[in-house]
């Protein structure tokens, strides 16, 4: 894939699949920001601006995006849980409440 595809299945993934299907899904998140922060705080394993300058679509090493895609793409087909993703997310950022 070239870095144009994948940047704009990165988009296409976190403006328009996911919040589309947020609501009836009933997620925590609705917001492009926060499904990409979701998914590339997974992908790294840490808050991602801690590894990623800003904007990260355009500083992200390819592998990375495409495992953040890849687990977008995991939750869009169910396999993967949004809600427990977010968790993970907030909890790598000091920021879980109890």
């Amino acid at each position: 894939m070239t870095r144009e595809t994948v940047t704009a299945r990165w988009f296409a993934l976190t403006r328009v699949d996911l919040p589309a299907v947020a609501g009836e899904r009933d997620w925590p998140v609705r917001l492009d920001h926060c499904f990409q922060r979701i998914l590339l705080d997974n992908a790294i394993g840490r808050p991602w601006r801690e590894a990623i300058a800003a904007p990260a679509y355009r500083n992200a090493p390819d592998e990375v995006l495409q495992a953040a895609i890849a687990l977008g793409e995991a939750v869009l087909a169910g396999s993967a849980d949004l809600p427990a993703l977010n968790r993970r997310s907030l909890a790598l950022r000091g920021k879980l409440r109890a």
